[in-house]
């Protein structure tokens, strides 16, 4: 026999003089209604129409639903919220916060949620250069992004800063399947990723998804230049300071900003390695 639940409200004991109750009748509810605070710092950076900017879309305007700039805000203020899986989205496509954020509360067609699902957003995700599949019509300018961290980060100051200390380092991003490329990592003790960090303080610069069987420092050197470079075109005169511990204490490493800014260095007994400080300095600190 089914069973039928037909009341409204659920008492519990009272607490005191105040009596607790359950109701049903809120409507639609959602627990991250604190992302809209979200939306009001997105509208002083626009960060989420420059990130959509970095990606080109090939799909046929007249029968597109969900444009780039919503599944890319998707995927950020979801990922800003706690929703880390892209499963999270079959419910997310009707949430009215997520839809407020992006502008979209209903859809064009009939029959079609808001926001996207999981597999648009995984179609996004898994783009590929080559325009050969049917169902992957967006690709992205990967230059283009890696741009936009150092630019939001430089836009931030109104004068140009005299010193920038440039934090590097490498963390485990734990796996719990048999994702591509894992692999076992003897210091972390499982199965994970490595990728590669670069802060200013609170301002992220650079963030490198990359396999776990690699030297922690691999890499490095490139993503430093590239970084280095863009701030010195916008402030030549700025001192900048490296810091990264030990493992990044790489011939390369140091031999290629020594090119690129073209100065002295000199070693200390303290295993730190300083750069004349009328324009850069490279520091290593042991952990």
């Amino acid at each position: 026999m089914r069973t039928q639940c037909t009341a409204e409200q659920l008492e519990f004991s009272s607490v005191g003089r105040r009596e607790v109750v359950a109701a049903f009748d809120g409507g639609t509810v959602c627990s991250d209604a604190g992302a809209l605070l979200l939306g009001k710092a997105d509208a002083a950076i626009g960060l989420i129409d420059r990130l959509a900017g970095c990606f080109a879309d090939h799909r046929r305007p007249e029968l597109i639903e969900h444009a780039v700039r919503t599944l890319v805000g998707q995927r950020v203020f979801g990922l800003a919220v706690g929703h880390e899986d892209l499963n999270d989205h079959e419910q997310l496509r009707h949430d009215p916060v997520m839809g407020a954020l992006l502008g979209k509360l209903s859809a064009r067609r009939m029959r079609c949620a808001p926001l996207a699902g999981k597999s648009t957003l995984n179609r996004l995700e898994l783009f590929t250069d080559q325009l050969q599949d049917r169902y992957h019509k967006i690709t992205s300018d990967p230059e283009a992004m890696d741009r936009l961290w150092v630019d939001l980060f430089l836009e931030a100051h109104r004068r140009a800063p005299k010193r920038i200390v440039l934090d590097l380092d490498a963390t485990d991003d734990p796996l719990h399947g048999n994702q591509e490329g894992r692999f076992f990592h003897g210091y972390y003790n499982h199965y994970c990723y490595l990728p590669l960090y670069s802060f200013c303080g609170e301002h992220l610069l650079c963030a490198r998804l990359r396999r776990a069987n690699i030297d922690g420092a691999a890499g490095a050197k490139d993503e430093i230049a590239r970084i280095v470079a863009q701030i010195r075109a916008r402030c030549p005169k700025v001192q900048i300071i490296l810091r990264a511990d030990s493992g990044f204490c790489r011939d390369e490493l140091i031999f290629r900003l020594f090119k690129l800014s073209q100065l002295s260095i000199s070693v200390e007994s303290t295993v730190k390695c300083s750069v004349d400080s009328s324009r850069c300095v490279l520091a290593s600190r042991s952990t």
